[in-house]
């Protein structure tokens, strides 16, 4: 008798044709040449503190001048901007790297205010910062005792 590994096979036949739907069809009804297979770009880590909120995104290869960061009643953040294509001279081989527009917006788990937002873009990594409003930050209660 021999053991094997148990691997659901329906789960693994979906991500397989999956994979192979994206591979094949991923170009259509796109915009831009994002592949269907790759997650939400830009990739978002989103937490906050008792002071702020924090969105981090990875762009690699975007310019600042590209990005456009809002905030929508105070407590929607959205990342958009423009990824510009490679302009190569020789015969491409793979490409997986995407290109064109991209837009993604977040539900912050507070209110923000809007005129305290910063935003750095460091070797490829956005950071947001966003100041809570004074509505959503956290007051301790004085207890009086009669």
């Amino acid at each position: 008798m021999f053991l094997t590994r148990w691997q659901p096979l329906v789960g693994n036949e979906v991500n397989r044709l999956q994979h192979e739907m994206g591979r094949l069809f991923g170009h259509l009804g796109q915009q831009g040449n994002w592949p269907a297979a790759v997650p939400a770009y830009p990739a978002v880590n989103l937490w906050e503190d008792e002071q702020n909120v924090y969105a981090e995104a990875e762009l690699p290869g975007i310019n600042q001048d590209a990005l456009q960061i809002t905030v929508a009643q105070g407590d929607q953040l959205t990342i958009a901007g423009e990824r510009q294509p490679l302009e190569t001279q020789g015969t491409w081989h793979r490409q997986e790297r995407g290109y064109g527009r991209f837009s993604r917006t977040f539900q912050l788990p507070a209110l923000v205010d809007a005129d305290k937002v910063e935003a750095k873009l460091e070797h490829g990594v956005l950071l947001v910062t966003l100041a809570k409003s004074e509505a959503a930050k956290p007051r301790r209660i004085a207890v009086k005792s009669e």
